[in-house]
């Protein structure tokens, strides 16, 4: 499966190098493939990479280049050895052969490799309960510090989603309350690794800095040091799987009970950005932002959102974007924005002498996010940016 993955990623960076270099007019999905088997033929550590996932490589690539052109992400780009995800694409459906042994466990079939036992998570559509409106598509390979996963794709017949009848909800995202409903409710969460497991995180990591010491420039990672950070990025993979399982369930609540749901849309990754500063102007307070910026990372805003975007059209919702500024300072009750008015992290005071309300800061934020959208204030993407829309509310989507 490494071999393949390496493959897999080779053929990308030759077919990104290929399709940067060559003039326009002669790119096209036919020269493409034909420089791919060309390169299968020459390259042997190439062909064990299976013909039809080299060929998902090619689709992928050129979707990749249609999603950048539609204004929907960026351009495609080098892969690097250490920086990107192994893995590998198995496009026909009818080549897996998936049996179920037991409970528990389940048998499929990767080309190259032969039979390979996996852990059974969900109901498969295989044997008598797969049909033409129902049946597995395809899978795909990821190897992360846990070792390798396989993940299938069903094509599935859903019927079209009625409107949603439930109640309007706006949402306010946070470090210390990842995520405040302007109805009052709240969705926390504790620690991603007990006690035991961040003091061994906080071992590792003591351990692999002592030897990294020990390395001169340019010479390459020892075994011991590289033992060390595999087992670093197990445990910080077990965290982040962790927060996913606690984002689906969480995501998949508040889609199930509200059919408008609205959000700040926020520039995570300005946000994020380090306050180092350079030599002639250095930053203030640069260890607290750094703390801050690692907070915001761990929490996954974006991820959340994206995971409400398609649950709430699934359900016959539909999820709007506001602008971000001052929901934080505006009173909820009288309407004025005043500086200073959110004392700490936790506690709002309106400094409106006729008002002088109090209360939760979150679930302030939350409402003025909600209220916004009721003033039709809300943000339409169009050709890749964020327009102000002041118009009526939009009707509910259909997933699709």
């Amino acid at each position: 499966m490494d071999d393949q993955a390496h493959a897999a990623r080779t053929i990308w960076n030759c077919l990104h190098d290929w399709w940067t270099m060559l003039p326009k007019e002669k790119r096209s999905l036919g020269a493409a493939d034909a420089a791919i088997r060309q390169a299968r033929k020459e390259i042997d550590w190439l062909a064990a990479l299976p013909a039809q996932a080299a060929q998902a490589v090619l689709k992928t690539y050129f979707q990749a280049w249609k999603n950048c052109w539609d204004g929907r992400a960026d351009a495609p780009n080098f892969k690097a050895r250490f920086r990107s995800a192994m893995s590998v694409d198995i496009p026909q459906g009818r080549d897996l052969n998936i049996t179920r042994v037991h409970r528990r466990w389940g048998m499929v079939n990767i080309p190259k490799i032969g039979r390979v036992r996996f852990r059974w998570t969900r109901n498969l559509p295989v044997g008598k309960h797969a049909n033409t409106h129902n049946r597995i598509t395809g899978s795909r390979l990821v190897k992360d510090a846990l070792g390798w996963h396989i993940a299938f794709r069903v094509q599935a017949l859903e019927p079209k989603p009625e409107p949603h009848a439930g109640p309007e909800v706006g949402i306010d995202v946070g470090v210390s309350l990842p995520l405040a409903l302007s109805d009052g409710d709240t969705k926390a969460h504790g620690a991603w690794l007990t006690a035991k497991e961040r003091a061994k995180l906080l071992r590792l990591e003591q351990r692999a800095a002592h030897r990294k010491t020990f390395r001169k420039p340019g010479e390459r990672t020892s075994n011991r040091l590289q033992a060390a950070y595999d087992q670093i990025q197990g445990l910080r993979a077990r965290a982040k799987r962790r927060h996913l399982d606690w984002q689906h369930r969480t995501t998949t609540e508040i889609a199930a009970k509200y059919s408008v749901i609205v959000v700040e849309d926020l520039a995570i990754t300005n946000m994020v950005k380090s306050a180092k500063g350079t030599v002639e102007s250095p930053g203030n307070n640069v260890a607290q932002k750094s703390g801050l910026n690692r907070s915001i990372s761990e929490e996954a805003w974006g991820r959340t959102v994206e995971l409400l975007t398609y649950k709430t059209a699934r359900n016959g919702g539909t999820l709007h974007k506001v602008p971000a500024p001052g929901t934080s300072q505006r009173c909820s009750a009288c309407g004025f924005t005043t500086p200073g008015s959110r004392e700490s992290q936790a506690v709002f005071v309106c400094k409106n002498p006729d008002c002088g309300w109090s209360g939760n800061a979150d679930h302030n934020a939350a409402q003025n996010v909600l209220h916004l959208y009721r003033m039709g204030l809300a943000l339409i993407p169009a050709a890749g940016r964020a327009v102000v829309r002041r118009a009526s509310r939009v009707k509910p989507a259909t997933a699709r």
